[in-house]
This record gives C-alpha cells, structure tokens and sequence, in this order.
C-alpha cells in the first residue's frame, strides 16, 4: 500500500454548516441527516472497547455538537491528541476538545499501517473503503488484499516457492495429520482466508498456517499463537470470537512468518504453498484445490 501524505486531512470547526459538508459526502443516509446504517461488525467491536474517561468527556461534547449524529464508539487512545469516532458505518477524528473535525487517513508510518482503512474493515467487513478513507483506487488498494485477490506485489511472487529458510515454530499446524500438507500464508481477518480455512476443514489435509498482519492483524495473531488450543484459537478468531486461552509467549516466530512474506512479495493473502513449493494466490474452492494437491511431485 502506498504511503500517502499526512496532507490530505482537512481541519475544520465543528460549526453546523461546515460540518455537514463534508460529512454529507460519506454518508450513508438520505436527506440532511448525519444517521449512518449500524452493522453488526461495529456492535462487535463496539462492545470490546471499554470507553475511557476522555472517550465519555469527548462522547458528551459530540452529543451536543453533532447532535443528528448517532456516534457509537469514541476512542481517544488510537492516536495521541486524537481521538477516532465511529458512527455507524463510518469514521472520522477530532480534538479532544472535540471543536476541530478531521477527515481523512491515519497512517502509522512505523509499521506501515493505514489505521483509518483497517478500523473500517473491523466496523463493516463489506464495505468498500471510499469516501473519509481516501480514493476508490485507495480503497482497493486496501480491499484487494482482504478479498484474496492477488495485488501488484503479489502477483510477481514466485509460483514455485521454498519455506526451508522458515522456522517450523512459525506454523499453526491444525487438520488432518496423515494427509497432505499445505502451508497457507493468511491473515485473521481476511475474509476469504476464513473461507479457505472452512474448505480445507473440511478436507483430508494437514494445515500449516502462517500469519502475517496484511490487515494490522497481530495483535490477534499474537493471541492466536499463545493459545494454549491453538486450533480452536484459529477457529475463534476466523468466527470474531474472544480467545479466552491466550497467555504471554515468544512471538519472534511469527516475525519470520512476516520478513518471509516481504522478502517474497506476498502483498495478498491467502497465498497457499504444496509440499512440492507449488504457489497459488487467492481463495479456490474444494474441487480445484483436490486437483492441485493431486499434481503434487513427491
């Protein structure tokens, strides 16, 4: 994904006529009315946050600001001096004063991460990124790799590829154990990760997942991998349960998972691997996946 400039947030007062503007432009609704569509994904997440003393300050300043607005989430911990507000479907930021309204994308530039794009997702897994988060081309850019389609990057990835130089520990090995084995490259909240994981379940094969935070997912595949049940971990986090389990461990093995990807281009997930180092990009279904497991070479 490229890094786009700080540049392209609009700062402006929350003064009625303003506002509306620019929000209007994003909203989902009809008419005047800033009342976004609510989806269960963000009553999910909604409930996992645990509102702060500045969330409920900047939570009662909104009501009286934006009084049209159904805000259902303030989280003022996100961003230092920032606090990031869900309504519904969408997402903007504003002061803890909550007098400036801010537009746009928050890039954290250390990891590389656009947590304005991955905050969407985690509200509305259906929704194409548009709108406060940037251009349509943007929101592919964002949506491609969730979806399991192959991107730029990943495509130029090698359809022959060696895991030698990975660490076993690195693996989350779950399904059949005397059948043959595929390594899959996947994030937890890539939606077509999740259906892969449904099609191999239910496939004669063994399993060997490796994340990688395509999505800034890793601090759930942390949990994941420090389950004590790591295959009903893998199952929770796919189904958007809590993984109750979990405890402190080293997680260095999953930074390998990640330094391989980069090194290798996988921009996308899933990407699966065969015994053999054969590659295939993106989500397929049982019968194509039966056929190339067939063509493996021994």
């Amino acid at each position: 994904m490229k890094l786009k400039s700080l540049k392209s947030f609009h700062l402006v007062r929350p003064r009625l006529g303003q506002v509306l503007m620019p929000l209007a432009a994003i909203a989902l609704g009809s008419g005047g009315s800033l009342v976004w569509a609510n989806s269960g994904a963000g009553d999910a997440a909604t409930a996992q946050h645990v509102p702060s003393e500045a969330d409920q300050a900047v939570t009662a300043l909104l009501k009286q600001r934006l009084p049209r607005t159904q805000v259902s989430r303030v989280n003022c911990q996100v961003v230092d001096g920032v606090c990031e507000v869900t309504a519904g479907s969408q997402l903007f930021y504003v002061d803890k004063t909550a007098r400036y309204l801010l537009i746009g994308r928050v890039y954290d530039m250390q990891t590389r991460q656009d947590l304005t794009a991955v905050r969407l997702l985690e509200v509305n897994p259906d929704l194409l990124v548009g709108g406060a988060a940037g251009s349509k081309q943007e929101a592919q850019e964002v949506e491609t790799p969730r979806r399991g389609v192959s991107t730029p990057a990943a495509s130029g990835a090698p359809r022959m590829m060696s895991l030698a130089a990975l660490p076993e520990a690195g693996g989350i090995v779950w399904g059949a154990s005397s059948g043959p084995t595929v390594t899959v490259f996947s994030d937890f909240r890539c939606g077509y990760c999740r259906a892969l994981s449904g099609v191999l379940e239910s496939m004669n094969v063994r399993v060997i997942e490796r994340p990688i935070s395509v999505l800034g997912s890793r601090d759930l595949a942390n949990q994941v991998f420090c389950a004590r049940d790591r295959r009903n971990a893998v199952k929770a986090a796919y189904a958007g349960a809590p993984i109750t389990d979990t405890r402190t461990c080293d997680t260095s093995p999953l930074d390998a998972n990640e330094a391989f990807a980069r090194q290798q281009g996988l921009a996308g997930t899933p990407v699966i691997v065969r015994s053999d180092g054969a590659v295939i990009e993106g989500f397929r279904p049982r019968e194509v996946l039966e056929q190339w497991l067939k063509g493996a070479k021994s």
